[in-house]
Order: structure tokens, then sequence, then C-alpha cells
């Protein structure tokens, strides 16, 4: 019960003005742990998904557990989630179900700005990760599946219901750019034009045409060069 009254009251809480901007050249910048801070992204789709694609890019020194991408509904709180467990290990939800990459990361380039393009489809259930552009052995969750559309993006927290829950110890501390989401399961080809500032259409979310809401200590700064 205390959690449902918690999701109700944060429900109540997400209108705002809702800005639309193209943000090239521009970053979120989530300067210190926090259970508030974050960013709401408008999802420009109106029917469920029967495959995705996202990919961003991020810069940070955490070593502890993070959220990247959390799509939560009503009826899972994971529906989507993109989550670096540690140095070399990044999870990927769908519809409650995870599976886990693991990679070398490079311990000399801790700092450095980090590039991840996830996909996932229903009708196989395979599911891709790429890291800076190089993809990682495939993995299979939730064939058969279809992913709402009646939800909440965020980046920078995990959500335990639609818009809330947030834990300081899972929070995103660091800078973020380039979100980009597709109703496709094209990781190869998203790897690709993520990278030479293209675009695939049709986008879901769109870095270019971004509409979001920023909530709590959170900075929109143009990128260092």
């Amino acid at each position: 019960m205390a959690k449902l009254q918690l999701c109700l009251l944060v429900l109540l809480g997400l209108s705002g003005a809702i800005a639309q901007t193209d943000l090239h050249g521009q970053v979120f910048i989530f300067p210190k742990g926090s259970a508030d801070a974050h960013v709401i992204l408008n999802m420009n789709h109106n029917r469920p998904l029967q495959m995705f694609t996202v990919c961003l890019r991020y810069f940070t020194d955490l070593t502890r557990p993070y959220s990247l991408f959390s799509y939560a509904t009503w009826a899972t709180d994971n529906e989507i989630l993109l989550f670096k467990d540690k140095p070399g290990v990044l999870s990927l939800t769908v519809g409650g179900e995870e599976v886990v990459f693991t990679f070398p990361e490079n311990t000399g380039s801790r700092g450095s700005w980090e590039h991840i393009c996830a996909s996932w489809e229903s009708a196989t259930g395979i599911a891709e990760l790429w890291v800076n552009g190089n993809p990682l052995p495939r993995k299979g969750l939730q064939k058969g599946y279809s992913v709402s559309n009646q939800g909440v993006i965020v980046l920078g927290q995990e959500q335990d219901c639609v818009g809330g829950g947030f834990s300081a110890k899972q929070s995103f501390v660091g800078e973020l750019t380039d979100v980009f989401m597709w109703d496709l399961a094209t990781a190869t080809d998203a790897v690709w034009t993520t990278s030479a500032d293209s675009q695939l259409p049709p986008s879901v979310l769109n870095w270019g045409t971004l509409q979001y809401q920023i909530k709590g200590y959170v900075v929109l700064k143009p990128l260092l060069r």
C-alpha cells in the first residue's frame, strides 16, 4: 500500500513544462548522487513495441551500480532497463526479465566517454549489446513479448514505480548525451548512424527533436570537446 501511495503521488508530480529542443552538442550533467535528480523523456510511439534499439553515450567515473535508461509501466517497473552493474558488466531488462553482458573494460580508459547500443526483438527474443562499436555475444529473453507504450522513460535513475521510487545508490553521476530509440532491431545500423551523426527513421526518441522535462539537480550544458 505504501508503494502504491508513493507512485500515485509521483504521478501527480509528473506534469510540468515539456521542452522540445535539438540537443546536438549538448549533454545532461548529473553533478552528484541523489534520489530525485532525473530527466523524463517523451516517447513518440502510439502502439506496443515488438522490437527496439536504444543508443546513448555517457561519461562517468562511477564504479558502483547505476541506471542509464529506465522505462517503467504500471504493469512492470523494469519494462526496459539498461543498467551498469559494475565495470565490465551491463544488464538489459525487458518486461522484468534480465540478461547480463560482460566485457573486458579497459581500466586505463576509465572516465572516458562510452557508447552503447542495445536491441531486442520479440519474434526471436534475441538481444544485442554493442559497447564502443563492438558487439557482445547475443542473448535471449522474453520471446513473444510486447513492450507497452504506456509508460515513462527516465534518465539518471532506476524506477521502482512509474516516474519514481528512486534510490541514490543507483543514481547516475556524470554526463549523458545522444539518446536515440528506434522501433527497429537494428543495432548494427544504429551503431553506424550514431557514430556518423546521421539518422534511422522512424525514431521513438530523437536527440535532435527531444521532448524532455528536467527534475531536480540536472544541468544542460554544451559538450566539452
